[in-house]
């Protein structure tokens, strides 16, 4: 007969994006896992398998929480411009907010472990290209009404501004000071017309 958890294996998995985030993948030992997670070595190899595979359940898990948020904001039906500075004001108070500078999750995965971890490597790309077509459709629709000036390529644009969340993202490790990110946001607003 199979045994029942004795633990809710989201909270698990979000203790485990904390600890991940925090400490790198190379940082974070199985040891710091058992006990960071609360729960033993054998419940997290049968619930999770071993590190690597719950390193990427944890990614996957920040990706898609991260993509639903940005989801909402486009969903929300603003105009383009005002759409585009929602998200990347989003983007500034959760990096601010952080008090630890973990910078993004996603983007600490890509430095730390896609060039020599493939499966990491996709997942970057598979974002990037995500956040990128993000941006590309709210810019195509304000380029459609005419919000947005059709002389740069919108495509090029979206591109910029997904490299520009990036930049955001890895600042935010070094500094919280807000004006630093405000300037970045009044500049990526710019290249809208």
């Amino acid at each position: 007969m199979a045994r029942t958890k004795e633990f809710d294996e989201n909270e698990v998995l979000n203790k485990a994006i904390d600890l991940f985030w925090l400490k790198g993948y190379n940082g974070t030992s199985m040891q710091d896992l058992v006990d960071g997670l609360g729960i033993s070595r054998s419940s997290l190899y049968d619930t999770y398998g071993d590190k690597h595979a719950l390193f990427i359940k944890a990614l996957q898990t920040y990706q898609c929480a991260a993509s639903d948020k940005i989801s909402q904001i486009v969903a929300s039906n603003l105009p383009a411009k005002e759409t585009i500075k929602q998200i990347l004001e989003f983007v500034t108070n959760e990096l601010l907010s952080d008090h630890s500078r973990k910078g993004c999750f996603m983007v600490n995965a890509e430095v730390e472990n896609a060039p020599h971890d493939s499966e990491v490597k996709q997942m970057v790309c598979r974002n990037d290209q995500q956040m990128e077509d993000t941006f590309y459709q709210v810019i195509k629709k304000g380029q459609d009404s005419g919000e947005i000036d059709h002389a740069q390529d919108g495509r090029a644009i979206a591109r910029s501004i997904a490299n520009t969340v990036k930049g955001m993202q890895v600042t935010a490790k070094s500094t919280s000071e807000k004006a630093v990110f405000d300037d970045i946001v009044r500049l990526a607003l710019l290249m809208l017309g």
